[in-house]
């Protein structure tokens, strides 16, 4: 019997984390119209903004 290993250690590791309950997605500014929201705080924001300016977010 033979099982599919992941492809790489990234894999791996982010196969660990998510079975404990870690976000493994890369998360970005969402998108509000024409201004960039905060997916952690909501807070709406210029384009082209590097971190949130109410609790310090920034995209990884």
């Amino acid at each position: 019997m033979s099982s599919s290993a992941p492809s790489s250690d990234g894999d791996v590791f982010d196969e660990f984390l998510s079975d404990r309950g870690h976000e493994t997605e890369i998360v970005r500014w969402e998108r509000s119209y024409n201004k960039l929201q905060c997916p952690e705080c909501g807070a709406l924001h210029p384009e082209g903004t590097a971190r949130c300016g109410v609790c310090d977010w920034r995209p990884t």
